[in-house]
């Protein structure tokens, strides 16, 4: 990991910044395999101060003492030990430490590529009406493997969060990808506590009712896919509280308070998560194979063999992985 020296190159060049253009916040739990590769990607942005403020969510691996080590070497880098929470928790505690005018995303394993939060902050600079922004987004598989890119193009965003239909309803192309006005997360109520999973959505959609929304044509972001991810572990929830999250942009947009829906609906979405099961595994190895079936027919069938192992059952997938 850091093989190729970003750690030494970094080491002792981060002051640390009183007043930064814009606050990196992140949370992580144990993501020690892919955590150095994350914390090089924004120490190494230019075009803004920046500091980077990561929540360690009670993690039992070698997060905690990798981040410690960084810190020492970059002083924008502030770390927070805590007991587990959830991600929601921890990204509330983060962006109330952020300091910066702007709050930008990350995610622990992914990437973000040279030039995003420089581009990201020009945009607002230059736009005072858009209070988030979002970058493009390539998609890749457990190996680093490419998959698919995803980009919103100026208002196409702002257009994809006004329809408030959970069928048709289009966000930025990852939650990492983001950035947003301090002043309009915080007069906005931020993160909600309420939304364990789906906080993403919750918050764009009410961003959305205060400011634009645009999203920068290119790709600024890489997110690596996992089968162990909240999306795969809490698939089902997801939708619920997403559709409930705009549900309550619907109440709002009429004038109607969302607290009591909330308050109904998000003890019946919310459950305890816990481990991937192996059918929610064999779906996610399947589709990594069927992304990877024309451009690398050899990996797309053993994905589609992983698939198979842990669900015999999966007739798709055993065709798959003889057919191709």
């Amino acid at each position: 990991m850091d093989g190729d020296g970003t750690a030494e190159r970094l080491a002792g060049q981060g002051e640390k910044v009183s007043t930064p253009e814009v606050s990196v916040v992140m949370s992580v739990y144990n993501g020690a395999e892919y955590l150095e590769p994350t914390l090089a990607s924004i120490l190494s942005q230019e075009g803004c101060d920046l500091e980077f403020i990561v929540v360690d969510d009670g993690s039992t691996d070698d997060t905690g003492r990798i981040l410690d080590e960084w810190a020492v070497r970059d002083k924008r880098l502030r770390v927070i030990h805590q007991q587990n929470t959830g991600l929601t928790r921890a990204l509330i505690r983060g962006c109330a430490e952020a300091k910066g005018d702007f709050i930008a995303r990350q995610d622990a394993g992914d990437v973000s590529l040279p030039g995003r939060l420089g581009a990201q902050c020009a945009y607002l600079r230059n736009h005072a009406d858009t209070v988030m922004v979002a970058s493009g987004t390539r998609f890749v598989g457990p190996a680093g493997e490419a998959l698919y890119e995803i980009v919103r193009v100026a208002d196409e965003l702002g257009h994809g969060l006004s329809n408030l239909d959970v069928q048709k309803i289009q966000g930025p192309p990852h939650h990492g990808s983001t950035m947003f006005r301090k002043e309009a997360y915080s007069s906005t109520g931020g993160y909600r506590p309420a939304f364990v999973v789906a906080q993403d959505i919750d918050l764009w959609l009410r961003l959305a009712e205060v400011g634009k929304c645009c999203g920068l044509g290119e790709v600024h972001y890489a997110a690596r896919l996992a089968a162990n991810s909240i999306s795969g572990r809490r698939h089902e929830e997801q939708l619920h509280a997403g559709a409930l999250a705009i549900e309550c942009a619907r109440l709002r947009r009429i004038g109607q308070s969302d607290q009591a829906r909330i308050d109904k609906e998000i003890p019946l979405a919310i459950r305890a998560g816990g481990r991937t099961t192996r059918r929610e595994k064999s779906r996610f190895y399947y589709f990594i194979g069927a992304c990877l079936r024309n451009s690398d027919p050899a990996s797309a069938r053993r994905y589609f063999r992983r698939a198979v192992r842990e669900n015999p059952l999966f007739l798709k997938a055993l065709a798959r992985s003889i057919l191709g």
